[in-house]
């Protein structure tokens, strides 16, 4: 196969991890901004969800070098020398932690948004009975009121 330049792909690998550890410190404030509640939290989450995405975009970016040799990684590696493929495979290896980090981050987020979500939905329901139950309450005073006798 035709690989790319070795000095290329340890580039990007390079790369790539510097970008991962980038979105580990990101998904670290989203912890933060996810556990707090409150509007100027929610500017924040998106602030970091926006970054979060400017750092996929650098990490897709390096697709081209580094997806062929994803592919068929063993191969490409024994083209490698020793200080080149332990140089690699100690990147591949800090990426895939960070990545299992973040994941890991993102389910836990997901999971008390979902909460969150859950517990303001049936919050809104609850106003909703508690209005419907106090407009009902005043039509019906209104209407008893309207009833009443006041001749003697």
């Amino acid at each position: 196969m035709n690989w790319p330049d070795v000095t290329a792909v340890l580039e990007a690998l390079e790369q790539q991890a510097v970008c991962y550890r980038e979105l580990a410190d990101l998904a670290a404030r989203q912890h933060r901004h996810v556990r707090n509640e409150g509007a100027e939290d929610e500017r924040a989450l998106l602030d970091v969800l926006t970054e979060r995405q400017a750092v996929m975009d650098r990490v897709a970016a390096l697709e081209p070098t580094l997806g062929p040799v994803r592919q068929d990684w063993p191969t490409f590696a024994e083209t490698l020398s020793d200080a080149d493929r332990t140089r690699a495979e100690a990147l591949l290896g800090e990426v895939r932690e960070l990545l299992t980090k973040i994941t890991e981050g993102d389910r836990d987020d997901t999971l008390v948004l979902q909460q969150r979500k859950l517990s303001t939905g049936q919050a809104l329901r609850a106003t909703k009975v508690k209005t419907a139950a106090g407009r009902h309450y005043a039509g019906n005073a209104y209407a008893r009121q309207k009833s009443v006798d006041f001749k003697g």
